[in-house]
This record gives C-alpha cells, structure tokens and sequence, in this order.
C-alpha cells in the first residue's frame, strides 16, 4: 500500500477543521490592530496553527504574514505552500459562503477550492506523517500565507525570517504539474473624469477577477434614454436601466472569471462602457472612458493597446480590466496581466504607458512578478509526477498556465501542484465555490504521497 493512502484515516477530522476554517470570513483587507492583511486573515492563521498545534506539530507565526507547521528535522527545508486568505464572496451564492455545506458528492464554501481545503488537507498530510513516525532527511513545512489574493508580499516577507527551501509545491492550481507560470503585471490608470455624460461608475472589487457587476449613473436626455433602453435590449449582455431626475441609472450584469482566464468570464465594464459608446458616441465619454474603449474594449488579450504576444512553453498574454471607479472629479482602473514566461514585462508596462499618456492620462506600475520556469527533466518534477502516477495510475502531465501561485515564491525550487482535476470547474473566484470530494480524496492522497517523498528524498 502506498503511504498516501493513509491520509483516508483522518478524513472526517478534514472536513471539521476545512468547515471551521470556512467559516473565518479571511478577506485580505488593510493592516489593523498590528495585523497586516486584517483582523480576519489573522484569526485564520490563528486557527489553523492552532489545529497544528493541537495535532503536536511545531508552529511559528511570522508577524502575521504566514506562519508554518513542521515535521521532522535536517538541513534541508521541503515546504507545501498554501492560504488562508480569500477573495470576496461576492452575491448570488446559493449557499452562506461562509458556511461549509455538502451536499451529496460536493462541499461549498469560499476558500473550498482556493485554497483552503489543500491548506487543511497538507496539514493533515503532515501529522500523518508525524503519527507515523516517518524518518526524513530533512524538515518539511507547511507554510500558510495570509495575503495570496493581495499581491502575495506576505510570502517574501515571511522568508526574510525563515530558511528558504530546496523543494516544494504549492496545491493552488490544478494537476499535473504547472512548471511555468505567466509573468504578472498590475498597473492603474487614472485620469479627470471630463465626461459630459459619465457621473459615476463603479466596477470591480480585485483586480485578479473579471468583474461581474458594473454600475454607472449618466446625464442624459429623454429622447437619448429611450435610445439607450432600445440599444441595452439587443446587447450581448444584460443590463438594469432605472430612469432618473435629468439621466438614468445603469446596472450592467456580466460574468465573474479568474483574471488568468478572462474570456471564461464576461466583463462587466467593458460591456457597460461599449454600451454607453454605441448610443452617446466615443467623444461624450470623455478621455478616461474612452481609452477605456478604444485600448481594452471586450478584448482580453491586449491587443487594442499593442501588447498581444505568445510563446511556446505558456501561451498568449492574457488581458483583464479588473477595476474602474470615477466620481465628478477622478477616474481610476486596474488592469491584471498574465505575460508568457519568455517575454519582457518591461515593454508591456512600457507601451501600455505611452498610450495612457498619450490619451492624458497618468500611468502607475503597482507590480511586475517575474515568471517561474523550471526543466520538465529536473529532480523536483519528477518526483511529483512519480508520485502523481503511483497513486492515479496515469501519466502526469507537465503545463504552464497564467495564474500566479506561491511557486514563484521558491527562488526556483518549487512548482504549482494540485489540487483540481482536468475538466472540473470548481468555481473558484466566482459564487458558489465548491470542490469535488472524491476527487479532493484522491488529491489528499496525492499530496501525502509527494510529501511523504520529498521528506525522504536523497
């Protein structure tokens, strides 16, 4: 029998703690009271290094950033890295998501699948290994960040005080084995907001989402509203229209989607934006609104700006506008891209900000995350995928994808790995999250198996 095998006797003991966790309302939020991403991802990382502890396994929490449970001992440092931080819940569940429900052969909850059911899970992983008696070669950790869906600075923080590892996975993506992640670019426009015709709008609540909700209150005639319910009729996406004193109110309903996948969503903005074009012209929009249009639009690849690019190993760059607001004085957006791993993120940022200024508009690069790429051949790879195989039977595929996980934390000593199947849509960053537990079985043993190997590794 395999050792992953054994992770199946703490089962029920998963899904108690994976409910308990669920139900912390960890949104990472701005630093309070000396914790740095809010009160709520702190009681999160409290409650899990609690659990740790009480499974008698050591505990250090860094400052709140992350804090880790550890087995065994050695020079060496193998690490599992998961969150406990989530996005917004978002409406429309169809359950409390902050309440873990199962219901026949699947759990809901937000952070089911992203990412704190692999959170609990490779801590059970770990004390099964302790219960075990298991002998390593090194020390193997279960790290747990606090700020993943923020800009994953909770991460270098964290190893600023603690020991780098040698290898390591983080169960944040989906099988086999991402050996290469996207570059990621976070930039923010902004601008007067010298619309004629746009009061407010309001879109978005991450950047790293398609948004699903836009709002906007216009200045308009009778004669234009009339126009504007006749145009909003025959959109490609629906829309609220309530009438007001001199304008009218809009409500633009589109689809939520990672912000590695946007043409799996239907941006809300976008749609309102090239709505409000089609009916009161690109000129009334005003310069902000209309970069909006004529440099994103419905793309999701880049190209009405001039950055649509490809490679082999990660495929094209991906596109997301993830967050517009304008008030009577300022207009602001937030743009989420995934670059392919053998490109410049610098001529990205570079062209994206000439064609801003070009338009008037003032230009900030919040972030570039660097991409991760390791060998299909190296050792780490093929332990994973050795392990993947012995426990599924089938042949580990090897893929890059665009969202950026804790790999790209490991100074290239880890990879993405896990939790979700081909084929499964577990909802995550969008309403009623949900993960498939039999398939969240065969990840556990997975993922005992890995660990239980990459302890023991030469």
């Amino acid at each position: 029998m395999l050792f992953g095998e054994k992770i199946l006797d703490y089962w029920d003991d998963i899904l108690k703690d994976l409910g308990t966790l669920v139900a912390v309302p960890s949104v990472a939020g701005k630093p309070e009271n000396g914790h740095p991403y809010g009160d709520q991802c702190a009681k999160a990382l409290d409650t899990v290094l609690a659990m740790a502890e009480g499974y008698g396994l050591k505990t250090k929490n860094v400052d709140y950033y992350a804090g880790h449970a550890e087995y065994g001992e050695g020079e060496g440092n193998a690490v599992v890295m998961a969150h406990v931080d989530v996005v917004p819940a978002g409406e429309g569940w169809d359950t409390d998501p902050f309440t873990l429900v199962v219901d026949g052969n699947y759990a809901f909850g937000r952070g089911v699948g992203d990412d704190k059911g692999a959170a609990i899970v490779a801590l059970h992983c770990l004390r099964a290994l302790k219960d075990a008696g298991v002998k390593g070669n090194r020390k193997l950790r279960v790290i747990f960040g606090s700020g993943e869906e923020v800009g994953m600075q909770d991460i270098p923080h964290y190893f600023e005080k603690e020991q780098l590892p040698d290898m390591g996975f983080t169960p944040d993506s989906g099988y086999g084995i991402c050996h290469c992640e996207k570059g990621i670019i976070n930039l923010k426009v902004t601008g007067k907001n010298d619309s004629a015709l746009i009061k407010s709008f309001s879109a978005g609540t991450v950047s790293n989402a398609v948004p699903a909700k836009a709002e906007c209150e216009i200045s308009c005639s009778a004669e234009e509203l009339e126009a504007l319910i006749s145009a909003a009729k025959n959109a490609e996406t629906e829309f609220e229209i309530t009438a007001l004193d001199g304008g009218a109110k809009i409500l633009a309903k589109g689809k939520a989607s990672h912000a590695a996948f946007p043409s799996g969503g239907r941006n809300a903005a976008s749609y309102l934006v090239k709505l409000l074009s089609e009916v009161f012209g690109v000129a009334k929009l005003g310069a902000f609104f209309r970069f909006v249009e004529e440099k994103i639009g419905l793309t999701s690849d880049g190209s009405l700006v001039g950055v649509a690019m490809s490679d082999e190993p990660s495929g094209p760059l991906t596109f997301n506008l993830g967050l517009v607001h304008a008030d009577g004085e300022e207009c602001s957006l937030v743009v989420d891209i995934r670059y392919p791993a053998t490109k410049e993120g610098k001529f990205i940022s570079d062209t994206i900000q000439k064609a801003a200024e070009d338009a008037g508009l003032a230009y900030d690069l919040l972030s570039d995350a660097a991409p991760l790429y390791l060998p299909k051949e190296s050792k780490l790879i093929t332990l994973l995928s050795g392990a993947y195989k012995d426990v599924t039977g089938e042949e580990c595929t090897i893929f890059s994808m665009g969202g950026g996980t804790y790999a790209r934390q490991m100074h290239g000593k880890g990879v993405a790995f896990g939790p979700g199947f081909p084929g499964e849509d577990g909802h995550e960053h969008d309403v009623n999250e949900r993960i498939n537990l039999e398939h969240f079985k065969l990840h556990a043993k997975i993922c005992l198996e890995s660990m239980y190997r990459m302890l023991a590794a030469e």
